[in-house]
């Protein structure tokens, strides 16, 4: 039998709470742990990433954000079912700590943790709480804080440890940046793990109006929804620009390390990417966040200006060309956005949320 301490990861929805999830995956198993991932059917479609021995466990869980009357009915009940399936299988393989990352998927599984008495920890990765981690934030004995401040609950303290990225994106830290100039530059574009509609409707319209003598020198890596991917080619294919448009790149940290510029939403995931390799940004938050919080993910790479920040309601074309042009065409400038990009990353958040996890572990021995 295993005798190897075991943690349920649980996570689900986005690239935004599944990456970091994937993060300290990585870390547990390199320090001899066992490690299963709790997710739903959805969250499932992002875990190509993670290692094959993390056992992932699908769970129902539902959200109600999404589907008509009778789908919101069911909400309840399939959370519900997926917390007893979890409470069930935690009194069969009991993990010694859980840990949340938000979403609804995660419900079930931190809920059983609550129900069952185990360590248990969340880690918030923008600077709001989630409709999630909000519920949990006074359920649990840790709340890991990526971006910081982060508004909390009164009586609840948080621990700033960053947010974790993947190894792929470690192994690109600080890689060296090649400024803009007369040779290939490359644009990396995405909008979040699901894509942003707004960037394809006017990033490559954009792109297309550039100064000649930037946009023949031009190569995009364009991350575009599913349903938007072959007029976003098209588009780019008309103008005569280089591009490879895709509904989700695996390799977003070798693009990112290559590119010269990263035109990009604010979500946490992605801030925490662009700060760690060290590159120059235009961030457009999504304006519908909760509580605003692309906005306040931003901030830092902002106020450090490593980064440009476009309000949604202000992106157009014309405006946004003028940003790239600026960028690209000032060497010296976009050195200066990249280093201090770096300068705003947290290389060693993974290992800060480890040691978290260490010492939930530590305290729940000293209170059995």
């Amino acid at each position: 039998m295993n005798k190897a301490p075991l943690m349920i990861i649980a996570a689900g929805g986005t690239g935004g709470h599944m990456f970091p999830a994937q993060a300290l995956a990585e870390a547990m198993l390199r320090k001899g742990w066992r490690v299963k991932l709790s997710t739903d059917a959805r969250g499932a479609r992002y875990t190509g990433g993670f290692p094959h021995v993390v056992e992932i466990e699908e769970i129902s869980s539902a959200t109600f954000a999404r589907g008509g009357k009778l789908a919101k009915l069911a909400v309840p009940f399939k959370i519900l079912g997926g917390i007893l399936s979890m409470t069930r299988r935690m009194m069969r393989d009991k993990p010694d700590v859980v840990v949340g990352f938000g979403g609804y998927p995660a419900i079930p599984a931190v809920s059983a943790a609550w129900l069952l008495r185990r360590p248990r920890m969340i880690h918030e990765q923008n600077g709001v709480l989630g409709r999630v981690n909000k519920i949990f934030a006074k359920r649990v004995d840790q709340v890991a804080c990526g971006t910081w401040p982060t508004d909390l609950p009164a009586g609840v303290e948080g621990v700033h440890t960053g947010n974790p990225v993947r190894g792929a994106v470690l192994e690109k830290a600080g890689a060296p940046y090649i400024p803009p100039g007369d040779y290939p530059m490359d644009i990396l574009v995405i909008g979040g793990s699901q894509g942003a509609r707004i960037l394809s409707d006017v990033v490559p319209e954009a792109i297309a109006s550039l100064p000649d003598h930037i946009r023949q020198h031009v190569n995009v890596s364009h991350q575009a929804r599913g349903e938007d991917e072959e007029r976003v080619r098209a588009y780019y294919d008309q103008a005569g620009i280089r591009a490879d448009v895709q509904p989700f790149f695996e390799d977003v940290p070798r693009r990112m390390g290559e590119a010269q510029l990263v035109i990009s939403r604010s979500g946490a995931s992605s801030v925490a990417d662009i700060s760690v390799i060290g590159r120059p940004s235009i961030l457009i938050p999504f304006a519908a966040a909760t509580g605003d919080h692309q906005a306040a993910n931003a901030r830092g790479l902002v106020d450090a200006d490593a980064a440009v920040l476009i309000p949604e309601s202000l992106l157009d074309s014309t405006t946004l060309s003028g940003h790239i042009t600026a960028i690209l065409e000032n060497p010296d400038a976009a050195i200066h956005m990249a280093h201090s990009a770096l300068d705003q990353g947290r290389p060693d958040a993974t290992e800060a949320l480890v040691a978290l996890v260490d010492q939930l572990i530590a305290m729940s021995g000293a209170d059995s």
